[in-house]
């Protein structure tokens, strides 16, 4: 590599963190400003070399070392830096991770002080044999602490095909990497593509059409594919989502175990209080559901894979759906049902992803005592429950005094709505109480009003608690 005899080195930032530590004060006698650090002809001609006089950090060792404020400074953020010099060869994908206390940064430069990379861990294909400069920094000027470096060539394979099992280190360039995977026995298997330099991107082909993609399952802009396999030759294909990113990567394929006895459920009937295991692959599943007696039930689609939606079709028009009801991207519909057949359909709310669910049926029993009612005349100062399931309910309100009224809607089961109207006035409220439950307070006049008690969303459904409470009062009604 040539050697320049003379150098302006500006300090910048990376990743918003500064790596000038182009900090060449070493390189020569003269103090070095914040912006720029000049070495003289003079000054590199009697060394020999820039990197004279640095530790030496070898391949395939560890190097130790501890920034403290002895250490040389960055005068653009105020940090401390440790240098070492590395020598490598054409051609070779090198490793320079750091570890330890230290919060940090590494940095990799060749000898014009270019720099090439930056991260805490460094991965780079060297163009030109020759000497470099590994500089490793804290993160700030109050970053201080042990620390190990270890630089190491990364033995890539150029096979053409993926054991399961087995991870495969990789070179993405412009173009697609495709290898060729053998499913023996049918069974669930997982995918995975990693890479730090660019976002992972995975496409999987099979037999009969077979076709799936995926860009960040995995998180951290890797990709993941979890699927039920047949046996068979399958393709994967290994790019980047944009068509652009280079660099490396790893590829693995690994089988994975089902819980419980392993048994899989993407159809057939499913019986109130029975639990099963699914499997979603982007296409939506059909499930019967035969009611006998008619009472409260609760159906559940639960999973840590994918985003669960269920929707419940039954007789004379019957629909629900919902998303997000049993918290945590889970679904739940609960609700009043009639005797009948009905139909479950779990999937997805967004997108193609994949994965493992369990589908439940349970009847719900009420609170003792409890009473539903969802119509009707409203007394002041009474509390009563109803079920909401996606349709609102609406009450009589009548005073016969001017009131300040207060509608109390909670529930455990959904986000609550509440809305009232009449004698020429509106008022609505979501959240008023706390968490998700609707309060509204209103002074009113003498007349007769509507109480429309319903959810946000049309998919909530569930029990929920109506208090009304009316003060006489002699204050104008709000406008």
């Amino acid at each position: 590599m040539a050697k320049s005899p003379s150098l302006t080195l500006l300090l910048v930032a990376v990743g918003g963190v500064a790596v000038g530590y182009f900090a060449a004060q070493s390189f020569s006698q003269a103090p070095a400003t914040p912006d720029t650090v000049e070495v003289s002809d003079e000054a590199a001609n009697s060394s020999g070399s820039i990197f004279d006089g640095l530790e030496t950090l070898t391949l395939g060792e560890r190097g130790r070392g501890e920034i403290t404020s002895a250490n040389e400074l960055n005068g653009n953020d105020g940090s401390r830096f440790a240098r070492y010099v590395i020598q490598l060869d054409e051609d070779a994908l090198v490793e320079v991770s750091l570890r330890g206390a230290l919060q940090g940064i590494v940095a990799l430069y060749d000898d014009q002080l270019e720099l090439l990379s930056s991260a805490d861990t460094v991965r780079y294909r060297v163009k030109e044999s020759g000497d470099y400069m590994v500089v490793v920094s804290g993160a700030d000027a109050q970053s201080y602490g042990p620390y190990s470096v270890e630089a190491r060539t990364i033995e890539l394979s150029d096979s053409d095909t993926l054991a399961v099992g087995t991870p495969m280190d990789s070179w993405l360039e412009s173009t697609p990497r495709e290898v060729t995977l053998t499913i023996e026995e049918a069974g669930m298997y997982q995918i995975e593509m990693r890479a730090d330099e660019f976002d992972a991107y995975l496409e999987l082909r099979g037999p009969n059409g077979y076709y799936r993609e995926d860009d960040d399952s995995a998180g951290n802009l890797n990709a993941r594919i979890a699927d039920f396999l047949e046996p068979g030759d399958y393709t994967v294909t290994a790019r980047s989502a944009f068509g652009d990113g280079s660099g490396l990567f790893t590829l693995v394929a690994e089988p994975r175990e089902l819980p419980g006895e392993g048994e899989l459920r993407n159809d057939g009937a499913i019986q109130s209080g029975e639990s099963l295991n699914g499997w979603f692959s982007g296409q939506p599943l059909s499930y019967e559901l035969e009611i006998e007696e008619a009472g409260m039930y609760q159906i559940e689609m639960n999973s840590s894979d994918v985003d669960a939606y269920l929707v419940l079709e039954g007789a004379n028009g019957y629909y629900r759906e919902d998303d997000d009801s049993a918290g945590n991207l889970d679904a739940r519909i609960a609700d009043f049902l009639a005797p009948g057949n009905y139909q479950i359909t779990a999937r997805t709310a967004y997108g193609t992803d994949s994965g493992l669910f369990t589908l439940s049926v349970a009847t719900r029993e009420l609170p003792e005592d409890v009473e539903l009612r969802n119509e009707g005349e409203l007394t002041p100062n009474e509390t009563i429950n109803g079920w909401y399931s996606g349709e609102p309910l609406t009450y009589q309100l009548t005073l016969t005094e001017s009131s300040r009224v207060t509608l109390a809607m909670n529930s455990t089961d959904f986000d609550t709505y509440l809305e009232l109207y009449g004698e020429g006035v509106s008022y609505s409220d979501d959240d008023g109480g706390q968490g998700t439950n609707a309060l509204l307070e209103q002074a009113l006049l003498p007349g007769t009003y509507t109480v429309s008690a319903r959810g946000f969303s049309a998919s909530g459904s569930g029990m929920f608690e109506l208090e009304i409470s009316a003060e006489p009062t002699e204050m104008q009604p709000d406008t």
